[in-house]
C-alpha cells in the first residue's frame, strides 16, 4: 500500500468556522461557496465574497485545497451573472470548480482555463459513456451520483485512468435520483436545482384515496408502527465500507455532505473518516471505532446505499417512522479558535463534567485549578467546571445554550476542542427524562 495514491477526504464548508474545523479535524481539502448559483443558498449566505476568500487563504495555508460550488443551473436571462461569477470566484484562485451542466463547463472553461474543473454529482454521470464526454471537454473529475456502484467506477476507471472519481460517503440521502426532485418546487415554489430545497421529503404526509365517480375521498389507515416518513431516506453512512473502496484503488476523493449541518457534525464526521482512511492505509482497519463516532451525531438512522450494494438488494434504505433522531451524545460547548474560552451549546453548570474531544493531532496537558480540572481516564480527556466566568469577568452557576459569553477555560486547549456530554445527561438537564431514563433511539 505504500505505493498506493493516497485517497482525498474532501468535507464540507457551510460557513467559515465549519471550513476551519472541517480542516482542523483532518479533511485534506473542502468545498463551498457564496450563495451565487450554489446548491446551498442556506450555507451560501453565511459566506461573502471577503471572509470565502479568507477561508480560501486560510485553506491554502494549511497545504490543503478548496473547491468552489457554482453547482446549480442557469436561466437565460442568468448566462452574464454566471459569466461575471465565475470570473470572481476564479480571482480568489480555489482548487476547483464544481459544475453542473454542459454549458457552464464550456463557460468556465473559457473564462478560468487554469483552473480545474470537478463535474456535479447533478450531471448523473454513472457509466464511461457520459463521463467520456465530460472529461473530452476537460472535466477533471466527476462528483459520480450517490446510486453508482462502485463496479460502475471501476468500468468508468478502466476506460478514463486519468479522470478522477468523487463518492459520497457520508450524509443525506435523497428521495429523488441524485438530487433531481420536483417536490419543493410544486408544494412551496423552492426549486430544488437552484438551491433552495424545502425537504418536503423529510415530513410526514397522510395518503388519501379518490374515487372520480362518488367525488369520495377515503382517508388511508396506516398500519401502527409503520408510520408516514414515506419519502424520508436514511443518512449514508459508508464507514464501514471504506476498506473495501480503498482496496478497488479507482477512488481519488471521499465526499462527506452536510454544508447546513452543525459544526459538531463536521468535526465528528470528519474526523472518523480521516481515521478510517488513515487505519486503513496503516492496515488497523476497525469499522466499530468509527461507528462508535458516527453514532454520536443526529441522523435520520444510517445506511451504506447502493455504492457496494445492488439498489434491488436494499430494503433498509428508509426511515418511516421517524425524521430525525438524536446521536448518543450532545455538544455542550465549543472552544474559540484561540482556544482560551469556550461558548455554550447545551446547558453547562459548576461541577458538570464533559468530554474532551481534540482535534486530529492535537494533545493535553492535565491540569487541575480553580476554573476546572483536565484529567484522563480510560484513554479518553474530561473537563470538570469549579468555575464559569468570561473574560469580562462575569460569573455563572449555569450557563445555557445561546449565551454568547467566552467562557475562560482552565487551561488553553486546541482551537475548536469540542466538549460533549451523553445523550441522556443532556436529555436529562433539560427535563425531558429522567437521568436513569431511556436511551435515545428506544
Amino acid at each position: 500500500m505504500t505505493n498506493q495514491k493516497k485517497v482525498e477526504l474532501l468535507a464540507p464548508a457551510g460557513n467559515l468556522e465549519k471550513m476551519k474545523i472541517a480542516l482542523n479535524y483532518g479533511a485534506d481539502a473542502v468545498y463551498g461557496g457564496t450563495s451565487t448559483f450554489s446548491l446551498r443558498i442556506r450555507s451560501g449566505k453565511e459566506f461573502d465574497i471577503d471572509s470565502f476568500a479568507e477561508g480560501i487563504a486560510y485553506t491554502h495555508e494549511k497545504g490543503k485545497k478548496i473547491y468552489v460550488t457554482i453547482n446549480s443551473f442557469p436561466f437565460n436571462s442568468q448566462v452574464k451573472l454566471y459569466e461575471n461569477h465565475i470570473a470572481k470566484m476564479a480571482e480568489l484562485n480555489p482548487d476547483a470548480l464544481i459544475v453542473s451542466s454542459p454549458g457552464v463547463v464550456k463557460m468556465a472553461s473559457k473564462i478560468a482555463p487554469n483552473i480545474p474543473i470537478h463535474l456535479s454529482t447533478q450531471a448523473n454521470v454513472m457509466n464511461a459513456l457520459d463521463a467520456q464526454v465530460y472529461y473530452d471537454m476537460g472535466v477533471k473529475r466527476i462528483i459520480a451520483a450517490r446510486e453508482i456502484s462502485l463496479r460502475d467506477c471501476e468500468a468508468i476507471k478502466s476506460v478514463i485512468p486519468e479522470l478522477e472519481i468523487e463518492v459520497f460517503v457520508h450524509g443525506s440521502m435523497c428521495f429523488a435520483y441524485s438530487g433531481r426532485c420536483l417536490i419543493s418546487a410544486l408544494q412551496k415554489g423552492r426549486v430544488p436545482n437552484r438551491g433552495s430545497c424545502a425537504n418536503d421529503c423529510r415530513f410526514p404526509y397522510e395518503i388519501y384515496a379518490y374515487n372520480p365517480e362518488t367525488n369520495t375521498t377515503f382517508r388511508l389507515e396506516e398500519e401502527t408502527g409503520v408510520g408516514t416518513y414515506i419519502m424520508n431516506a436514511k443518512d449514508m453512512n459508508m464507514a464501514s465500507h471504506i476498506d473495501e473502496i480503498l482496496s478497488s484503488g479507482v477512488i481519488d476523493s471521499l465526499k462527506i455532505e452536510g454544508r447546513t449541518k452543525s459544526p459538531y457534525y463536521t468535526a465528528i464526521v470528519t474526523k472518523a473518516y480521516r481515521h478510517a482512511i488513515d487505519d486503513f492505509y496503516a492496515n488497523d482497519f476497525d469499522a466499530k471505532r468509527y461507528q462508535e463516532e458516527l453514532n454520536t451525531t443526529q441522523n435520520r438512522g444510517f445506511t451504506d446505499a447502493y455504492l457496494i450494494s445492488r439498489p434491488f438488494e436494499k430494503d433498509d434504505t428508509q426511515s418511516l417512522g421517524f425524521t430525525i433522531q438524536h446521536g448518543t451524545h450532545q455538544v455542550a460547548a465549543l472552544v474559540g479558535e484561540d482556544g482560551k474560552t469556550w461558548r455554550c451549546k447545551d446547558k453547562t453548570c459548576i461541577g458538570d463534567e464533559v468530554e474532551i474531544v481534540l482535534p486530529i493531532g492535537a494533545t493535553l496537558q492535565e491540569v487541575d485549578n480553580e476554573y476546572g480540572k483536565i484529567e484522563q481516564k480510560e484513554g479518553k480527556y474530561w473537563l470538570t467546571f469549579k468555575k464559569l466566568i468570561s473574560l469580562k469577568g462575569k460569573e455563572f452557576e449555569c450557563i445555557h445554550s445561546g449565551d454568547l459569553h467566552d467562557i475562560v477555560l482552565p487551561a488553553i486547549l486546541p482551537g475548536y476542542t469540542i466538549l460533549r456530554r451523553g445523550i441522556d445527561e443532556a436529555l436529562a438537564k433539560k427535563g425531558l427524562i429522567e437521568a436513569e431514563g431511556r436511551g435515545c433511539g428506544e
